[in-house]
C-alpha cells in the first residue's frame, strides 16, 4: 500500500536537479480529438491535443528567483491562438504542481495581441513541475487540457503522498469530506467550518463556491470538475457537493479552492480510487473518457 500512496515511487526521495529543461511532458498517451468539457478524462499528459500545442514555454530556473512564466498556444494551422472562450470568468486556467504533488498553485496569466501568455512566476522549491493550461478555443470550441514540465534546480526531497482522510485544515478553516472517488462516477461532497462553525457565507470564485482539482498520483493525469448548483440558487456553504467521476483505479491528489474573507484557500485531500467490479464480477480499471457537465 505504501507504494502505491508515493508519486511516481519518488517519495522522500533526495533529487538533485542541474540547470533547467523545459520539455514535453508526455508521460502516457492520450487519443486525439475533441476533449469532454466534463473534463473527467484522463487529460493533461501531454503538450498537444486535438491540434492545439502548449509551446514555447519558459520560466525562472531557480528557487526564490524573481521572473515571468511565458508559453503560447498554437493551433491547428500552427499560428499562435488568440481566441479563447471564457470559462468560469477566465480564458485560460493555469495550474502548477511539483512532481510529488506539492506546491499546488491555480493561476490566471494574461495574454497579449500576439497571443503569447505570461504572469510574474517564482519558485518556492526546486524540482520538477507540471505546467498545465486548461482552456477552450473560441473558434472551434475544442476544449483542451495541455502540458510541459519545468524543471527548478537544487536538491529536492520529494515528500510521500499522506495517507487518505476525511479532513484537512487550511488557514484556520476545516474541510470534511464525504463519499468516493469512482469509476463509475459518484457525488463527492466537502464541508467547510472555521472555527467548529460552519462557513455559510462563501465568496463566488471563478464563477462557483469552490473548483476541484484531482491529479492521479502516478503520472499526474489532470480532472478539473464544479460544484452542482449554481450561484444564488445554491446555498452559499457550508456544503460544496460535486459529481466527479475518475478515469482509472489508484491514489489520486484532490485540491479543493474555495473564497472566504478575502482570499483563496486550497485543502487537500487524498483519496484512493477502488478498482471497479464490472457486472460479470470481473474488475475493470480502463482509462474510458467520460461525458458530462462540469468545466
Amino acid at each position: 500500500m505504501q507504494d502505491r500512496l508515493k508519486f511516481a515511487a519518488f517519495g522522500g526521495a533526495l533529487v538533485v536537479l542541474f540547470g533547467v529543461a523545459l520539455g514535453i511532458g508526455a508521460l502516457v498517451g492520450e487519443p486525439a480529438g475533441p476533449a469532454s468539457n466534463s473534463k473527467q478524462a484522463a487529460t493533461g499528459l501531454s503538450d498537444a491535443q486535438s491540434g492545439y500545442t502548449l509551446t514555447d514555454l519558459t520560466a525562472p530556473t531557480e528557487p526564490n528567483q524573481a521572473g515571468t512564466l511565458r508559453f503560447r498556444i498554437t493551433g491547428p494551422d500552427g499560428a499562435p491562438v488568440v481566441r479563447f472562450r471564457t470559462q468560469h470568468d477566465k480564458k485560460l486556467h493555469l495550474i502548477v504542481v511539483r512532481s510529488d504533488g506539492t506546491q499546488y498553485r491555480h493561476a490566471h496569466p494574461t495574454m497579449d495581441d500576439a497571443g503569447a501568455w505570461s504572469i510574474e512566476w517564482s519558485w518556492a522549491q526546486p524540482g520538477t513541475y507540471r505546467v498545465f493550461a486548461d482552456f477552450m478555443s473560441d473558434t472551434d470550441g475544442i476544449a483542451a487540457v495541455l502540458s510541459r514540465t519545468a524543471t527548478v534546480a537544487g536538491t529536492v526531497e520529494l515528500q510521500p503522498l499522506p495517507p487518505p482522510a476525511r479532513t484537512a485544515s487550511v488557514d484556520g478553516y476545516q474541510v470534511t469530506a464525504a463519499g468516493e472517488l469512482t469509476t463509475a462516477g459518484s457525488e463527492l461532497r466537502f464541508t467547510i467550518s472555521r472555527d467548529g462553525v460552519p462557513v455559510t457565507d462563501l465568496a463566488p470564485y471563478l464563477g462557483a463556491y469552490a473548483h476541484l482539482v484531482a491529479l492521479r498520483a502516478n503520472d499526474l493525469a489532470y480532472l478539473h470538475v464544479h460544484p452542482e448548483g449554481e450561484i444564488g440558487r445554491t446555498p452559499a456553504g457550508p456544503d460544496v457537493a460535486f459529481h466527479a467521476q475518475a478515469p482509472s483505479a489508484g491514489a489520486y491528489r484532490l485540491y479543493l479552492d474555495f473564497s472566504h474573507g478575502g482570499a483563496v484557500h486550497t485543502a487537500e485531500f487524498t483519496m484512493e480510487t477502488p478498482v471497479a467490479e464490472s457486472s460479470t464480477g470481473s474488475s475493470t480499471s480502463g482509462d474510458t473518457p467520460q461525458h458530462g457537465g462540469g468545466h
